[in-house]
């Protein structure tokens, strides 16, 4: 039993190495963000560890220092965060039977840690370990690039500009990475039409919300052609 929680483990830290460099570099330009608008260093692991919400980090700095309101916070957290809607929906059967990781299964839920997890095929019962080692070590990559970001943005300076493109740089190479191990390339090809459509209609700013409308739609319609029997 120890032996296959190893495998597990091992399994698990070599799925997440394309993460942690992804992680590894947005979570360090959020820390140098956070410290050069005169936070303290402490404040970044804590939001790395209580918020996880990636883009959402970014944003909340900027909340933090216009001191918006609580009604405006919320709803620009549900506009940045509406995809992990949909993420959640999509995992609830595959996170049944995950007995006392459940809870932190759907706190971890990220965008690349979903990516990892919805390909992965195993239905033995280590699965549930592996999911849960998979998202620990995707959140102690995020929470370790938030705290050298902000450590090292106390004392160096930094010129963010662009940095946050690690996180598309990241999508990319987790897309390319899903076309080669899957035949069915239909919901990657809906995923762009959508996501394109989207942008040209309602800009880059609203696009987000439409375009996530628009595949889960799609996607559901041709789920329920797949499962139909022919002649109904």
């Amino acid at each position: 039993m120890q032996q296959q929680r190893i495998k597990t483990i091992r399994r698990a830290l070599v799925s997440t190495l394309p993460v942690f460099a992804g992680y590894l570099g947005l979570g360090f330009g959020f820390g140098v963000i956070l410290r050069t608008r005169g936070y303290p260093v402490w404040l970044a692991p804590v939001m790395a560890c209580t918020m996880y919400a990636g883009s959402m980090q970014y944003v909340a700095v900027d909340l933090l220092t216009g001191g918006v309101s609580l009604l405006t916070a919320a709803v620009t957290t549900l506009m940045v965060n509406a995809r992990h809607l949909f993420y959640g929906i999509s995992m609830i059967d595959k996170y049944k039977g995950a007995s006392w990781r459940r809870p932190y299964l759907m706190f971890a839920l990220t965008d690349e840690t979903y990516s990892l997890l919805c390909s992965d095929t195993a239905t033995d019962n280590t699965r549930f370990d592996y999911y849960f080692f998979v998202s620990l070590f995707d959140q102690c990559y995020w929470i370790l690039g938030c705290t050298l970001g902000a450590v090292a943005g106390g004392f160096l300076p930094f010129k963010s500009d662009g940095i946050d493109f690690v996180l598309t740089a990241l999508f990319v190479t987790i897309v390319v990475d899903q076309w080669k191990q899957n035949r069915n390339h239909l919901p990657v090809l809906i995923g762009m039409l959508a996501a394109l459509g989207s942008l040209l209609i309602f800009g880059s700013d609203n696009m987000l919300i439409p375009a996530m409308l628009l595949i889960a739609v799609v996607l559901t319609l041709l789920r329920k052609k797949e499962v139909t029997p022919d002649g109904d």
